[in-house]
């Protein structure tokens, strides 16, 4: 039997976040410009969330810069549907977030990468115990200096502004669909997924722990409700 709530947003979080400090010895190998020397600084947003319909996928989105003896800019924006039946790149939703991503970065060619920023998405968001990519991708990039702090802020900027013209159109179109139980069956166990990737693979996630970020700040991307199977 279908079914349908009012309810548009189960978890939603936007942070704002801008820390600085020193890098673990075990950490600055890892960092580019860090075994140099420790200090950091780090500003960033970070959006994701969790919708209440099944229709409508879950959604990621971050752009950060980063300073240490040397600095960066990094990001990107995937997309996670929680339907398999929507998990391909046929679908609209797919095919309208990916044109978006690709146009922020055709308009700024110069730097920016879309084909390559695109595959670099696809890996990073890959859970290898699972052989399966979290959602259907988007683009992802790091350690963008192309020597220009204006143009590279300019791109990263204008990834922001990609996601927020096209998610809310995403959500329109979704959020008033029936859905049945067992979609919302379907949804909680792929969310599993989503908590899966955050907790073992997400470089956000290491980071913000081994800096010493808030902790429930960091683990916000967390979905409200989830199963295993």
């Amino acid at each position: 039997m279908a079914v349908m709530k009012g309810r548009v947003f189960e978890k939603v979080g936007v942070h704002v976040s801008a820390v600085f400090g020193e890098f673990a010895p075990e950490f600055r190998k890892e960092i580019p410009g860090a075994a140099d020397d420790p200090r950091f600084f780090a500003s960033g947003i970070s959006l994701i969330a969790h919708m209440h319909n099944p229709h409508v996928p879950a959604v990621h989105m971050n752009t950060r810069y980063v300073v240490t003896t040397k600095s960066w800019f990094g990001g990107g924006a995937d997309l996670t549907p929680v339907l398999e039946t929507r998990r391909n790149q046929a679908d609209p939703d797919t095919k309208a977030f990916h044109a978006a991503m690709k146009a922020a970065c055709d308009a700024h060619s110069g730097i920016a990468d879309y084909d390559k920023y695109k595959k670099w998405c696809d890996e990073y968001f890959f859970l290898k115990h699972r052989n399966e990519m979290r959602g259907i991708g988007g683009i992802f990039y790091d350690w963008l200096d192309s020597g220009s702090f204006d143009a590279d802020f300019a791109f990263t900027r204008d990834v922001g502004r990609a996601f927020l013209r096209i998610y809310p159109e995403l959500v329109r179109n979704n959020f008033v669909k029936p859905w049945t139980e067992a979609e919302r069956e379907e949804q909680l166990i792929r969310r599993g997924r989503y908590v899966e990737f955050n907790l073992l693979y997400d470089r956000g996630t290491i980071f913000g722990l081994r800096t010493g970020g808030n902790v429930d700040s960091i683990l916000s991307s967390m979905p409200p409700v989830v199963k295993w199977p």
